[in-house]
């Protein structure tokens, strides 16, 4: 027996690898919100079933011709072997989302040693030297089977998780509950929720004390998050984040909060696979608007014919904003370049005052306009709101300008992608005076219109970008697609796997100015840069 367990010395450090791996795609995948983990496993069955644990079948027929002495050490540089193997693709991995070790993965973990300790106490308990063979299976499967055995635990675990919920939940709500002045604020749309946030946050703390979800804590969990580790006692303004990518979403965050003024950015073609359609997810947004207090206000935009066109079923004023439309605020006289824009905003059609701003695209100003209707409305003079305007910083990855070396600059664009997004990207890239590259796996979670949606991204690029670099041979085959359709040069395509060849590539550009767009940055889940 103990020879037998000896023998599993690396097959231990090797499971740890590959359930750390499983746990972390768990991770990514919401823990299994929607389903979103077990679809991944068996679309990714490459990476997920077909593994190198199959050569232990090239082995395990060796247990009936040599001695058990040799089989033994045999096994234990088979897995010494896949413990390397698998180190190495640890090391290679292109992490954009680090893996978290939180309370509900050690949770997770936890559970998961229990189930292999129980398998390990049996074997102990009932060591028969004829069955060895049957118990190597058994540890071999366990390590084969790694990505759905962590579904099982996390479906072990559900109960767990729901007291854990329930017990957070109920101590930001009595947090919240005890602040009876506090302003609550909510903010949802399909993109552009974390910048908009951020913006309003930075407006309003020059007369009060605002505090805004932290970087994108747009979820229950997140949500209590911050609520219970971050809000401050001394706090006049709390921003919710709002996310939703599924019915009901939306709804249980505003039972959760009950803000009493919302703000919703731009509806658009995102999380199509849960949703479905895009009237779907209007009807959604709309809850935040709908479940506002009588006494409350929303902010729409107007040039937003999902919004413009919803029949809102709520008595609360609802302040419009936007840019082509007549409306209560309008931004007019545009002026962008690659330093800033700046512009008018007319205040309910009569008064007119002057904006400047260091944010890029047409997404900012009306994240700007809905910040400034809000701020406004709650008492801010225009002079401190134009000030506070002017000093605005972008939002980390939200077309953030970086210096890379003396020649190349990035405009890091690389949190998820959407359609209208990656136009307002171009835009910004096309106003660069210099050498233009892209950087792009694509655009995700857009349902049965994706392959469409990325080959018109791929028709934008075209009239824009010097040099095209594609990230994923499988992901961006659409937009490979449509550069081919409007004629681009073959000879400035770049298709790679892993996004930091991308800078290397970068680097070899025989110009003294380059500007380099990262447009959208997918998580490991779409990874196609090996197992």
């Amino acid at each position: 027996m103990l020879l037998f367990f000896l023998s599993l010395g690396s097959y231990l450090f090797y499971i740890i690898l590959k359930y750390r791996k499983s746990i972390y795609m768990l991770q990514q995948n919401s823990y299994n919100t929607s389903n979103r983990y077990i679809k991944w496993v068996f679309k990714n069955y490459d990476k997920t079933l077909i593994t190198e644990d199959f050569l232990f079948l090239i082995i395990y027929f060796l247990y009936y011709v040599i001695e058990f002495n040799f089989f033994a050490i045999l096994i234990f540089v088979f897995y010494l072997g896949l413990f390397y193997l698998e180190l190495k693709k640890v090391k290679l991995e292109q992490n954009k989302k680090p893996f978290v070790i939180t309370s509900r993965v050690k949770r997770l973990i936890f559970t998961l040693v229990i189930l292999f300790l129980l398998y390990t106490i049996y074997i102990v308990l009932n060591f028969d030297n004829n069955m060895v063979n049957y118990y190597y299976i058994g540890y071999v499967l366990i390590g084969y089977f790694s990505y759905l055995i962590m579904y099982i635990i996390n479906i072990i675990n559900i109960p767990v998780e729901r007291c854990v919920y329930y017990y957070y939940k109920h101590k930001a709500l009595g947090k919240l509950n005890n602040m009876d002045n506090l302003i609550k604020i909510g903010i949802t749309g399909s993109y552009g929720k974390t910048t908009s946030k951020n913006i309003l946050n930075d407006i309003l703390n020059i007369k009060y004390n605002s505090f805004a979800t932290p970087k994108s804590f747009n979820t229950p969990y997140g949500l209590m998050n911050a609520i219970n580790n971050y809000l401050d006692k001394f706090d006049d303004v709390f921003i919710a984040e709002m996310g939703a990518c599924k019915k009901g979403d939306i709804t249980e965050l505003c039972k959760f909060i009950k803000p009493k003024y919302g703000i919703i950015t731009k509806i658009g073609m995102a999380h199509l696979e849960t949703f479905k359609t895009i009237e779907n997810t209007t009807v959604e947004k709309f809850r935040l608007i709908e479940m506002l207090p009588s006494d409350g206000v929303g902010i729409l935009n107007k040039d937003d014919e999902y919004q413009r066109n919803y029949k809102i079923n709520n008595d609360c004023k609802i302040i419009w904003v936007g840019i082509d439309c007549e409306c209560d605020l309008r931004a007019v006289n545009i002026k962008t370049s690659n330093m800033g824009m700046e512009f008018d905003i007319v205040f309910d059609g009569v008064n007119k005052e002057h904006f400047k701003t260091n944010l890029l695209g047409r997404a900012n100003i009306y994240n700007i306009l809905s910040a400034v209707a809000l701020a406004r409305y709650l008492g801010i003079n225009i002079s401190s709101i134009k000030r506070a305007v002017s000093l605005l910083k972008p939002t980390e990855h939200r077309l953030e300008l970086k210096k890379y070396n003396d020649k190349v600059t990035i405009i890091d664009d690389a949190f998820n992608s959407n359609p209208e997004g990656s136009k307002m990207a171009l835009e910004v890239l096309d106003l660069m005076d210099g050498y233009k590259v892209i950087v792009t796996p694509g655009m995700i979670e857009l349902g049965e219109r994706q392959n469409d949606l990325n080959k018109e991204f791929g028709r934008y690029i075209s009239d824009v970008a010097d040099m095209v670099i594609l990230v994923g041979e499988k992901q961006t085959k659409p937009i490979l697609e449509g550069l081919i359709d409007k004629h681009y040069d073959r000879d400035k395509i770049f298709v790679i796997n892993d996004v930091r060849d991308a800078f290397k590539l970068v680097c070899n550009i025989d110009n003294k100015n380059v500007y380099v767009l990262l447009e959208n940055d997918l998580p490991d889940i779409f990874n196609e840069g090996g197992k």
